[in-house]
């Protein structure tokens, strides 16, 4: 069987352009777990993608936190690991995986149980009431607060 050497995908140079680039390794059991509403909300930052604007945290929910209506400013995965989730008209469950579109807009999602969750946001998320904005996160927040979180540690 003959080959063509010469074939642009034999040709092509697909090593990284960049030299830096690296997969990210997270222990998340090693990963503190941060409080955001006291003794009721938590969350381990797993990454930040200054280069996406992406960013993944676990989220640790105790039964009755509700996080407010929200609009998603890029598309989000969820992935229950356990514990659950009123979220709009359903519930979501340990195992049970959501995607939520770009622009997306729902209500209030209420942890059902004591709730842990694998949340990846591909973009912000903002916050409102019936008067206007009440929080914005994006990677940027969420790497801030990775960052406070270390330097604290560190003394």
């Amino acid at each position: 069987m003959a080959t063509n050497l010469e074939s642009p995908l034999n040709a092509q140079d697909i090593s990284p352009v960049n030299p830096e680039l690296m997969d990210t390794l997270v222990k998340a059991k090693d990963k503190p777990w941060i409080e955001s509403q006291p003794g009721m909300a938590w969350s381990k930052i797993l990454w930040t993608g200054p280069e996406t604007g992406g960013w993944a945290v676990l989220l640790k929910w105790n039964k009755g936190f509700v996080a407010g209506p929200h609009k998603h400013l890029g598309a989000s995965h969820t992935f229950i690991l356990k514990g659950k989730l009123q979220v709009r008209d359903g519930v979501l469950e340990a195992g049970d995986y959501v995607y939520e579109a770009n622009g997306m807009i729902h209500d209030a999602t209420t942890a059902l149980e004591d709730t842990e969750y694998l949340f990846i946001s591909q973009g912000p998320i903002v916050g409102f009431d019936e008067n206007g904005i009440t929080g914005y996160h994006s990677w940027e927040e969420i790497e801030r607060q990775r960052q406070q979180t270390e330097s604290l540690k560190k003394s």
